[in-house]
């Protein structure tokens, strides 16, 4: 019997199931994390960080409680200031829909706009109508298909009929393959994609041709299974937990997804998701949850043991000397600028980017706050907006980063590429 159990155990390891012998370990270690995180009081309470704690078996339902309550205020308020100033909220609405969802709160709640009270769900509505309209002449949404994936799924979630216009707009643009950012193929949207529409077939909503809608899943699902590398990685390390998610959502077994899953555990050994948005997408996965629980959510009769364990402090360490750094801003018309610096080795991209401010004349940069953490918005009084669908491209030497300017950490002498460019 104990030789059957040693066995099966090992099988189990293989296959990457959860029962990895660290497995609880690791998934603790990162509900921590997050739970931490939402003691910080710098920036806006992120949405999807509440959503993860809530998709969690553990809980610290006075810590969430609080955290739900700093975004009905500040997150609630932030997004009627973008209104006013004409900014696009879709994905931000629909993730604070989906987590006033995952507490089980009230949704009728009202967004102030246009001297006028609407409903949350009312809004998001018409913003995806607006969206559908915008694809209708333009070929493409106003924001993008992450968003209005994520818009679809948040009205799916929370019991309201979507339109099957809007609907079919997601399901013509996988079938054309039309979701994609530049000439890559967005996993993360494909992902956000797969669960928005598996929802619609769940809750038997109507589409415009059902074969179609098959068609589409079965899409995605092949685009998130080729997307894997060798190292088990679907895409790359930032869009593996909500591929994860998806294929769970889609009906692909737990053992199926394995290599996937040891890769993500792979990075919580090495702490790669300290950014508390890439750990809310990869703490539901580890709990074989998807968005798509939201729908079921019941919030009785939960665990209440979670606890914030204080971080033992950071060790401070000598300086470990200089790094060259060439910094390549290409401008939309194609005009490069190369500034060099050396910078402390360990620094952030973002420091990096400040030291150079300082000491080099001719250098400026301005960033805006996301869910992700800040990024560029203007470089030498140059401005790349959303709006304008375009974005500064960063890479080192050739190779595109993954992570954000204050997550990347420079190690040794590189070129650092920043390109404004157009999707």
């Amino acid at each position: 019997m104990i030789t059957l159990l040693i066995v099966s155990a090992l099988l189990a390891l293989a296959a990457g199931k959860p029962c990895a012998s660290d497995h609880e370990t690791l998934l603790q270690s990162l509900n921590k994390q997050l739970l931490r995180s939402v003691d910080t009081q710098d920036n806006l309470p992120n949405p999807s960080v509440h959503i993860a704690l809530r998709l969690s078996t553990q809980h610290n339902l006075d810590k969430e409680n609080q955290y739900l309550n700093r975004l009905k205020k500040e997150f609630h308020e932030d997004i009627e200031k973008s209104l006013r100033n004409g900014e696009l909220v879709v994905g931000r609405l629909a993730l604070y829909i989906l987590a006033l969802r995952s507490s089980c709160h009230d949704l009728s709640l009202h967004l102030n706009h246009n001297e006028k009270n609407e409903f949350l769900l009312t809004h998001l509505k018409k913003e995806m109508e607006e969206e559908k309209q915008n694809i209708a002449f333009s070929h493409r949404p106003k924001t993008n298909y992450y968003q209005y994936s994520l818009g679809i799924l948040a009205l799916c979630v929370s019991g309201v009929r979507v339109s099957t216009h809007v609907s079919h707009k997601l399901i013509h643009a996988v079938e054309h393959g039309q979701i994609k950012h530049g000439e890559s193929l967005c996993i993360d949207s494909h992902a956000m994609a797969g669960m928005a529409l598996q929802c619609l077939k769940n809750e038997g909503i109507s589409v415009k041709d059902e074969a179609e809608l098959d068609k589409a899943l079965a899409t995605i699902k092949q685009k998130l299974v080729d997307s894997k590398r060798a190292d088990g990685h679907m895409g790359n390390e930032f869009s593996t937990g909500l591929a994860v998610q998806a294929l769970l959502a889609m009906g692909v077994e737990m053992e199926e997804c394995g290599t996937a899953i040891e890769a993500l555990r792979g990075d919580i050994r090495k702490g790669t998701y300290h950014n508390p948005m890439a750990a809310s997408q990869v703490l539901p996965a580890l709990y074989q949850q998807s968005y798509l629980h939201l729908k079921s959510k019941e919030c009785r009769s939960e665990d209440d043991t979670l606890t914030a364990d204080v971080e033992s402090a950071s060790e401070v360490l000598p300086s470990l000397g200089q790094v060259a750094v060439q910094v390549e801003v290409i401008k939309s018309n194609g005009e490069a600028s190369v500034f060099p610096i050396n910078v402390p080795k360990g620094s952030s991209l973002f420091e990096a980017l400040n030291l150079l401010q300082d000491k080099q004349t001719g250098f400026t940069f301005k960033t805006e706050d996301s869910l992700w953490g800040a990024f560029l918005s203007v470089l030498n009084d140059e401005q790349a907006r959303q709006t304008d669908r375009r974005y500064w491209h960063v890479s080192s030497d050739g190779t595109s980063l993954t992570q954000g300017i204050k997550d990347y950490k420079i190690d040794s002498a590189q070129r650092i590429t920043i390109k404004n460019t157009g999707y």
